[in-house]
């Protein structure tokens, strides 16, 4: 593979670096590249990494970045849904969560295996299925798809904030999680790395000690409720499929600088097990709170009929006094671990749209999202799980589609051999596939889906017939029968 690798080296994230010192007639932008580069920002591209430059063996890393990433409180938000926003009893609610995680986590640590193998970020991967052109369709909505994502955290952080002191509004705590997660994806890769060693760990203590102080009130004090109906378990499953899944869009990125050496067992083990660790315990945690909260006035007076999650967090941690509201605000503003590589995701995605997006350094994007960001999460926050589950859900859909149509490709046509893909082709179009296959399979699945999501803005004939929202599962099942069809017509007659 080593004779295809004709890429141009971009700066190395670990030793950034400006191969030209700037001139008087260097553009400002480019000065305070150089400028930044020198204080450890990253400064590289959406380049391939050549095997050469990753040299990283930290696999264990894996486990921590997604493990960070998802022991929050938007995964215990999302928990929470079951018995909140759809009305699940929480037996219902654990098993539903228990099978979809189990299934589901699957598939973005699968793409982790990407990253190290072959040293390309997720919508640059994206090329050798979708095509140079088609791949803008996937770049375009995951770079929407990270700003949700960031709106998400944003609100559910401000309330976190803001249910500490009266001193304190949504508003406010939106710009200060926004503030961090610019800071820390600011830098990028190699900080993004280091951060997520040690941002689960507030995180974990704030679940132990709820367990602590409010642990009586769960369990068999919680009522079985009515019996769950067909559409609501399969409305409940699509939101917390789409929540895990659509991490697949970005967990290429973060082992680019790996070992291609590395074992993709290891590497996909480590990334299985930090996503299932963190969703498992943050969903039922998040589920079996929302369920006890009817039953607790002061729990119940925190949740705000079921708007604020921020706000249950920290009336179950109440009773622990001081240090309970202490560390309500450390698992706040720890929150970024979400935030930074969902911003990070956002600047490479929008960097592949096209080429000369691609010539601005990434961090100007992240500027960008943060301007993008606080009004959106200002305004959403207002009706936090309609926000929540049209947000997840969109994603979901979609992402679902990628995922299939990237996995068929890669164990289908290229027969899980990494030396298939060339990576000196990435950005020549005319190498590249034609990108019709994939973007026919996107449109077959999109016809299906519609019909049968259910949201708030819109119910589908299908899932207004009583089965609820399966928009997830059809898309992902047509796009995985229609892509194979599609591309082997497409490669009988392009030869690529």
């Amino acid at each position: 593979m080593g004779s295809s690798l004709e890429v141009e080296k971009t700066n190395n994230v670990y030793n950034d670096r400006v191969d030209e010192p700037p001139t008087a007639e260097t553009p400002w932008i480019a000065k305070f590249t150089n400028f930044v580069a020198h204080w450890g920002v990253e400064t590289n591209g959406v380049d391939p990494i050549v095997p050469e430059d990753r040299k990283d063996t930290k696999l264990f890393q894996m486990f921590f970045v997604w493990f960070s990433a998802n022991i929050n409180i938007l995964s215990f938000g999302t928990g929470s849904a079951g018995p909140a926003f759809f009305g699940l009893g929480l037996r219902d609610t654990l098993l539903i969560l228990l099978v979809v995680d189990l299934i589901a986590c699957a598939i973005p640590a699968y793409f982790a295996v990407f990253g190290p193998k072959l040293g390309m970020r997720s919508m640059v991967l994206a090329r050798y299925s979708w095509g140079y052109y088609g791949s803008i369709i996937p770049s375009a909505f995951t770079v929407f798809s990270m700003q949700g994502f960031l709106i998400l955290n944003c609100i559910i952080g401000g309330q976190t904030l803001a249910s500490v002191s009266s001193h304190l509004n949504d508003t406010l705590g939106i710009v200060i999680i926004g503030v961090i997660s610019l800071v820390v994806t600011f830098f990028g890769y190699r900080v993004i790395h280091w951060y997520e060693t040690v941002a689960w760990i507030p995180s974990v203590i704030a679940f132990i000690v709820m367990l602590g102080t409010g642990g009586k009130h769960l369990g068999s004090h919680i009522p079985p409720g009515e019996p769950a109906s067909a559409a609501s378990i399969l409305s409940f499953a699509t939101t917390v499929a789409s929540s895990v899944i659509s991490w697949c869009m970005m967990t290429p990125d973060y082992g680019v600088y790996h070992t291609a050496q590395a074992s993709s067992t290891r590497v996909f083990l480590y990334s299985y097990a930090g996503f299932l660790a963190a969703s498992l315990v943050a969903h039922m945690l998040g589920a079996a709170f929302a369920a006890a909260a009817p039953l607790v006035p002061e729990w119940e007076a925190g949740f705000d009929n079921g708007n604020s999650v921020g706000g249950l967090v920290e009336a179950v941690l109440s009773p622990a006094g001081g240090f309970g509201k202490f560390l309500t605000v450390l698992i706040a503003l720890f929150i970024p671990s979400a935030c930074a590589p969902t911003m990070y995701t956002f600047a490479s995605s929008f960097m592949t749209i096209h080429a000369w997006l691609g010539r601005v350094p990434r961090y100007v994007y992240t500027i960008i999202s943060e301007a993008i960001l606080i009004p959106v999460a200002i305004i959403g926050a207002t009706h936090f799980y309609d926000t929540f589950v049209d947000i997840l859900n969109v994603i979901g859909y979609w992402s679902t589609v990628f995922a299939a149509i990237v996995i068929v490709e890669h164990l289908v046509f290229r027969k899980n051999d990494w030396s298939r893909y060339d990576l000196s082709q990435w950005c020549k179009p005319q190498e590249l596939p034609l990108g019709l296959a994939a973007i026919f399979a996107f449109l077959c699945a999109a016809g299906i889906i519609v019909p049968c999501m259910s949201q708030v803005w819109y119910v589908g004939p299908v899932a207004n017939a009583g089965t609820g929202d399966i928009g997830v599962i059809v898309g992902f099942s047509l796009a995985a029968i229609c892509y194979p069809a599609y591309r082997a017509i497409e490669r009988t007659l392009s030869g690529r």
